[in-house]
């Protein structure tokens, strides 16, 4: 059984591979043990690659209603209201340095851009889900705009929170890599999936400066802090957390960053368990 560490006011945890299951929902275990957590004072944090276009129906299945720190920490986002609270994006000038760079050292790479509330990609993008969320709108009577598919250049008009890049027929992590070496002087390079997909952010922008900031406003420490999560995309929240966890599913760069590697996987409620530990 893990072991409570001291003085934690704070849980911080990845979605996708971690909280979610594998089929992204939330389940009954889950969402008592939050609910749990938050009526004994427990703080909780979602922080996740996700844009806010896909976090209400996260929302609304936990009953978390906080804020959370979006889109790999370039976006904090109230997750009552439903609105943007803080924003880091590229700016087009950055985003038309990288993209022309890794068009032609990766020709067959395809790009697609999150705004914040919007999502456009050019038309041989492929991704690895459905790329718009469920129709309708939000718990606050928001319609999200639909996905829009446009050339390259049409991306590149105004800021966004986060560039995908998708390269073609090159292992995840090699791809990763050399993304990495191409444009990482400029850029924040990430993955937080099993396919070749990076995600690109401003510099100096990753989920521990998102979390960071969160932790801040609600004048916690990093040592009372502890973190969960599964992918290379957490790396940078799990060590800078006071008390970091993976969980058992979690890719090898994930698991040398946690202090703690959880016995149990996503689809074995990982989280829970966790939080039922940090109550105990």
């Amino acid at each position: 059984m893990t072991s409570r560490p001291a003085r934690v006011r704070m849980l911080a945890s990845d979605l996708d591979g971690t909280l979610l299951r594998s089929d992204n929902t939330v389940s009954d275990a889950t969402r008592v043990a939050l609910a749990d957590a938050e009526k004994a004072g427990l703080i909780i944090a979602f922080v996740t690659g996700r844009p806010p276009r896909w976090l209400h129906e996260v929302a609304t299945e936990t009953g978390h209603t906080g804020v959370a720190v979006g889109a790999n920490g370039a976006l904090t986002y109230d997750l009552h209201t439903e609105t943007v609270l803080a924003s880091h994006a590229l700016d087009p000038e950055m985003l038309s340095q990288v993209t022309t760079v890794l068009r032609e050292k990766i020709p067959g790479v395809r790009f697609a851009m999150e705004y914040g509330l919007e999502f456009a990609y050019e038309p041989e993008y492929r991704h690895d889900w459905e790329i718009t969320p469920a129709p309708g709108a939000t718990r606050t009577g928001r319609q999200m705009p639909p996905a829009s598919v446009v050339e390259l250049e049409n991306l590149l008009d105004r800021p966004a929170v986060k560039l995908l890049a998708k390269g073609r027929e090159m292992k995840p992590d090699e791809f990763m890599d050399l993304v990495e070496v191409l444009v990482g002087e400029h850029v924040t390079v990430t993955r937080s999936g099993h396919s070749a997909l990076v995600e690109i952010s401003a510099t100096g922008i990753t989920k521990a400066s998102g979390l960071a900031a969160l932790a801040a406003s609600h004048g916690v420490a990093r040592e009372e802090v502890a973190a969960v999560g599964d992918m290379p995309n957490d790396v940078p929240m799990l060590e800078w957390a006071g008390h970091s966890y993976a969980v058992a599913n979690a890719h090898p760069s994930a698991i040398a960053a946690a202090d703690t590697v959880l016995t149990e996987t996503n689809d074995q409620d990982a989280v829970a368990k966790l939080i039922r530990s940090l109550l105990a």
